[in-house]
């Protein structure tokens, strides 16, 4: 039983019982629409020969950090500033739950456009994809603050810019948290869109075009490394949250259950 325990907690139960009914799956159908694991990765091995795999795979990754990075720094004072000026929530909360309701891909073309073909319109498109998640986790933190505390705070003589700094933003931590990392998911969704469209690098020019050579095994590698390359990021962030911000509660926010 302890063995199975470990199992189901590590994860491992879960990828066996996947693999397995993948590789039935395909047994069933054909290979060439729908091929198994073990065709994926000799696809993977094949990709990896002369190392392009390993270079999209960087730059895809340099992209959706750029960007997500970006996009979370100009995100986090913007909620803030909303969550605590009730003139500036009223002002900009309409056309803030009217734009990020258009999908990121959907400025494809006009990002093209307007900041050429280069990396500048990867990187924009993915900071617009980042920059509501965490606008509106972080307005929803500020807003959560019980009025007790603040109102401790200015008894005691507090500023508004002490209630900010050892008030405010202590208790939005794990809000802002929370949404960097869901952001992290639509930044990944836009880097792929934007490369599928105007890029000759990247994952997202690699499952693209392999549909030109019928090669249904490289889409299967490009969709493997792209949830490899999220869930590496996200135990990375998570990791990174439960070093520098435990005594914020991230730990609790985080981390999974076990079983017992």
């Amino acid at each position: 039983m302890s063995l199975v325990r470990r199992m189901l907690n590590s994860g491992l139960a879960t990828w066996v019982i996947i693999l397995l009914l993948w590789q039935l799956l395909a047994m069933n159908s054909n290979p060439d629409f729908f091929p198994g694991p073990l065709s994926t990765l000799r696809g993977m091995v094949e990709l990896s020969q002369d190392g392009s795999l390993f270079r999209y795979i960087g730059i895809s990754m340099l992209r959706v950090l750029k960007g997500w990075v970006l996009g979370s720094v100009l995100a986090v004072p913007i909620g803030l500033l909303m969550g605590r000026s009730s003139i500036l929530r009223v002002l900009m909360e309409p056309f803030l739950h009217f734009i990020r309701f258009i999908p990121p891909l959907a400025f494809i073309t006009l990002f093209l456009l307007w900041f050429g073909i280069g990396e500048t319109s990867k990187m924009v498109l993915i900071m617009y994809a980042t920059l509501f998640t965490v606008i509106l986790n972080t307005m929803t933190g500020v807003l959560s603050v019980e009025e007790d505390k603040l109102r401790s705070a200015r008894c005691m003589g507090a500023s508004e810019r002490q209630i900010m700094q050892y008030v405010i933003i202590p208790a939005t931590i794990p809000y802002i948290f929370t949404g960097i990392r869901l952001a992290m998911s639509s930044s990944f969704m836009a880097i792929i869109g934007a490369e599928m469209v105007a890029a000759n690098e990247g994952i997202g020019f690699m499952i693209w075009s392999s549909r030109l050579y019928f090669k249904t095994d490289w889409i299967f590698v490009g969709l493997f490394c792209l949830g490899i390359m999220g869930f590496v990021t996200d135990r990375l962030l998570i990791w990174l949250g439960n070093l520098t911000l435990s005594r914020y509660g991230i730990t609790r926010a985080a981390f999974r259950g076990k079983l017992k």
